[in-house]
């Protein structure tokens, strides 16, 4: 096993690696001990050529998210259980891996592939002891494949749910939701194809060698991981797309240069500090705050950016941004957001004490990632400064806040701004932050790179107020 480098994990997560090594030991003891005698009908030859196809299987796998990736490494496993006796196919599925990360990954993810292979195993050989029948027809291998799969999945996925969680302090359950519910029907779809993989490897149709019928099947095999890989690319695509909405919107207004950016960096880390670090939760409200304002680009650019007083009617139309963002990505609702993108764009103008707008919620009728936004939001305006108004600085920002606290924002939300704020983050200095932005001084932690920017919301029509 080659190391890249040497260094210690955190320790819950070390000894989630150990564990598992320790586990996949114990399995391979005890199915070595239980099945020594079943024959190994398969060459040296034959062992490395299903390795060959583990590693290959591990060179096409998709990224995923939360550093996590997925790939067709299950259908060999699977096959080669069906193949060789069940110590073999789990040594197999722990030897033939190479990913060149550090030690304890490579080692963990060896360790739970052969486990989870181990463990299907089991299931496979109940089946086969057992035979099930309907009528005269034989269910064994069918049920066999399908709930070895299912094994594998649930074994495979619970390990790499929890090392995500572990390493990343993300909520278990937000890691299952977005790397592994959904590939959940591919294992079981895919499962008959380990079976025919199997057999047609037993009985060659092409040659003498059932190999070349396996190489055949992996053409269609190779293109059906598009499927997932398409998924991902569909997302990034989605987000390639809004960071040229979000330039656009900036190109509109430049004296407003990074104020989405600097919102969602504020955004994030006020989410991160009320939810005890779920730094899921604080991603996606970076990318919900990002397009907070989205919706002005559809604002006529002589109201958006007048200097003047506003007209009722004007004022409507600067007010109607939130429902007209919420209308411009409502086509990737199904496919690339979920409703907490909407709840932002939405309602990041509503007030605490039910004064705001579009719909006048109150308190914790206004959906949490809004409350946050709106916050963030309107600090930044405080100390952006406009044409029409000048900047205020950090601190007299921070006491406005701290003054609208009950009124325009979420008393607890405002307690937890003033304890990051004290911290003295990047992002509390605009100068600073800017600057960092350019490069001119260091980067703050959670910073992401992108440009974009927003146009002033008035808060009622003949004045500009620092309410974004």
């Amino acid at each position: 096993m080659a190391f890249r480098r040497l260094e210690l994990p955190p320790p819950r997560v070390l000894l989630l690696v150990l564990s598992a090594f320790l586990g996949f030991l114990a399995l391979e003891g005890f199915l070595f001990w239980a099945y020594r005698s079943a024959p190994l009908r398969l060459s040296l030859l034959d062992l490395l050529f299903w390795g060959a196809l583990m590693l290959w299987s591990v060179s096409v796998r998709v990224p995923l998210p939360l550093s996590a990736s997925m790939s067709q490494f299950f259908i060999f496993a699977l096959a080669s259980l069906i193949l060789t006796p069940p110590w073999v196919a789990s040594l197999l599925s722990f030897t033939f891996q190479w990913n060149r990360k550090v030690w304890y990954k490579e080692l963990f993810n060896r360790s739970q592939n052969g486990l989870a292979t181990g463990l299907a195993a089991l299931v496979w050989q109940f089946f086969q002891q057992n035979p099930l029948y309907l009528g005269s027809w034989n269910l064994s291998e069918g049920m066999g494949i399908a709930a070895a799969s299912l094994a594998f999945f649930l074994a495979n996925t619970t390990l790499v749910t929890t090392a995500i969680h572990l390493a990343n302090n993300v909520p278990w359950r937000e890691v299952w939701r977005k790397n592994s519910a959904w590939i959940a029907a591919s294992y079981l779809l895919l499962s008959p194809i380990a079976l025919l993989l199997a057999r047609a490897y037993e009985t060659p149709l092409l040659g003498n060698w059932g190999g070349w019928t396996v190489l055949f099947f992996l053409i269609p095999l190779y293109y059906s991981r598009f499927y997932w890989d398409e998924k991902v690319r569909l997302e990034q695509a989605f987000d390639t797309t809004l960071e040229l909405l979000m330039n656009a919107l900036e190109a509109k207004d430049p004296m407003t240069r990074l104020h989405s950016e600097r919102v969602a960096d504020i955004a994030r880390d006020l989410a991160r500090k009320v939810k005890d670090g779920d730094e899921a939760y604080a991603q996606a409200i970076y990318r919900a705050a990002r397009l907070h304002d989205i919706g002005k680009i559809a604002i006529p650019e002589a109201v958006l950016l007048k200097r003047g007083t506003l007209t009722p009617e004007e004022f409507a139309l600067i007010q109607s941004h939130t429902t007209k963002g919420a209308e411009l990505l409502s086509p990737a609702r199904k496919v690339a957001f979920d409703q907490l993108v909407y709840n932002v764009i939405l309602h990041h103008h509503e007030r605490w004490d039910g004064r705001g707008y579009p719909k006048r919620l109150a308190g914790h009728e206004i959906p949490e990632e809004a409350r946050i936004v709106g916050l963030a939001d309107a600090y930044e305006a405080m100390t952006a400064g406009r044409p029409y108004r000048k900047a205020k600085t950090s601190e007299e920002a921070l006491r406005e806040v701290q003054e609208l606290s009950g009124h325009q924002f979420d008393p607890r939300l405002v307690e937890a701004f003033t304890e990051l704020w004290a911290q003295n983050p990047i992002w509390r200095d605009r100068h600073a932050y800017l600057a960092a932005k350019e490069g001119s001084v260091s980067r703050s932690t959670f910073s992401q790179p992108s440009s974009a920017s927003a146009s002033p919301s008035p808060s009622e029509p003949g004045s500009r107020t620092s309410e974004e």
